[in-house]
């Protein structure tokens, strides 16, 4: 490592510690590097620019962003959360799988866990709470572990950040993430069954048979939005990018055609949250791949790869350790960063071993997202104390239980990759 890449270290750490937006952090970082190293510093900004300009998979990030808040307006959540209380809501814990059930139904709109977690996931902990039936802390402890599944089936906007940085197919990775995020749900639905039967939770009143069949014709075209996604990229009718601008235009037709749960004043506030959210998730994509600049020019990846290649680790061995170190740097660092500035390291070393990019890609994706709910930083829980006042340490203690499932669930992925690559396989998919 040379004295300007440790000087640009020293700085981006430094200005992180103190509280400084990630973003801006990084790209303090950069310019101290450029700095010491007597580069131009217009470097920084004419790599972004043209990174940005060049990275047309990237529009589907604030695409999928606009369809996400366009589905979680009005009477939509309403609708698809009496289809689910109809579904599950019948059972011991009812209201836990209910929070589980929605979490997988909304994952397949908003691909994002942050968006998951303060849409739906507030109506729901505030259910859970009026019911008496549930703690405050319970509730927002699995809200927030369910909405760990948000970008797992797609659309995820992580996954088209992966995409980007291993030029893995984004079809192939949507494909791949749906059984997984399957048994995400699976198990966090078996441990709120397990923790209701311990404390006596009682379930929801049933919803006579005879109701379901309308609740579900009334849910469909919502549930139907995943289903023209992935239709739309695998049947190579469009582009990713082309795909997520289908899907947005799909929501505002449902939203504000089918459903009116939206006026026009509505509308334009949505699209002003939506800039908003893009806007910040731009800022820390655009920082991200000028650091990847430096790193590439330092010659990083290249070096990790021949550590590892001269160690001759085994590739189970390597996906182990990285999936340790993902696994700990998600208890400080967004998903985001993780993605765009530590997984370009490895990528070549994958590539050396002959691991399989979609697979790992999945991986990374969810270690990520289970980072989101680690305490004492996780990401979620903080956005779970915001939006409800619920304290954190109430939710803390409620959380351990959900996040060892999870890492188990993380675990069988890695030791069994076809719970992984079956979808895709199945679609043609070589790997």
């Amino acid at each position: 490592m040379s004295f300007e890449l440790i000087m640009g270290m020293i700085a981006l750490f430094g200005m992180a510690a103190i509280g400084t937006p990630v973003a801006y952090a990084i790209i303090v970082g950069v310019l101290v590097y450029l700095g010491v190293s007597g580069q131009d510093l217009a470097i920084a900004g004419t790599t972004m620019v043209q990174r940005l300009f060049d990275g047309f998979l990237l529009l589907a990030v604030p695409l999928f962003i606009a369809s996400a808040n366009i589905m979680n307006a009005g009477s939509i959540s309403d609708r698809l959360l009496q289809f689910c209380i109809a579904l599950v809501g019948r059972f011991r814990g009812g209201m836990g799988h209910v929070n589980v059930v929605a979490s997988l139904i909304f994952s397949g709109m908003s691909g994002s866990a942050v968006a998951d977690a303060a849409g739906i996931g507030k109506i729901i902990i505030d259910m859970m709470v009026k019911s008496g039936r549930y703690t405050r802390g319970y509730a927002a402890a699995i809200t927030a572990a369910t909405a760990t599944i948000g970008p797992i089936i797609p659309p995820s906007i992580p996954m088209v950040l992966y995409a980007l940085v291993s030029n893995a197919s984004v079809g192939d990775l949507f494909l791949a993430g749906i059984v997984p995020g399957l048994v995400m749900g699976v198990v966090l639905m078996g441990m709120n069954s397990l923790i209701s039967h311990r404390r006596g939770f009682g379930q929801e009143e049933p919803v006579p048979l005879r109701e379901i069949p309308g609740l579900t014709v009334r849910a469909t075209p919502a549930l139907l939005m995943p289903v023209i996604l992935l239709g739309c990229i695998y049947t190579g009718v469009t582009t990713p990018t082309e795909a997520a601008a289908i899907a947005a235009l799909y929501a505002l037709m449902v939203a504000a055609g089918l459903y009116r749960a939206i006026k026009l004043k509505t509308l334009y506030q949505i699209f002003v949250e939506s800039a908003r959210s893009a806007a910040s998730v731009g800022l820390v994509i655009g920082a991200s791949m000028i650091l990847t600049y430096i790193v590439i020019q330092e010659n990083v990846p290249q070096a990790i790869s021949d550590m590892f290649s001269g160690a001759e680790i085994s590739p189970l061995m390597f996906m182990i350790l990285v999936n340790i170190l993902v696994l700990l740097l998600g208890c400080i660092l967004d998903a985001t960063v993780i993605i765009l500035v530590i997984i370009p390291l490895f990528i070549p070393t994958c590539r050396e071993l002959g691991i399989d990019l979609v697979h790992f890609g999945v991986l990374i994706v969810v270690n990520s997202m289970i980072g989101l709910i680690t305490p004492p930083y996780g990401i979620l829980l903080f956005v779970i104390n915001a939006v409800t006042g619920i304290p954190l340490k109430e939710i803390i203690r409620e959380i351990w239980a959900f996040l060892a499932v999870l890492i188990g669930a993380l675990v069988t992925m890695i030791m069994f990759p076809g719970i992984v690559l079956w979808l895709p396989r199945v679609f043609g998919y070589g790997g």
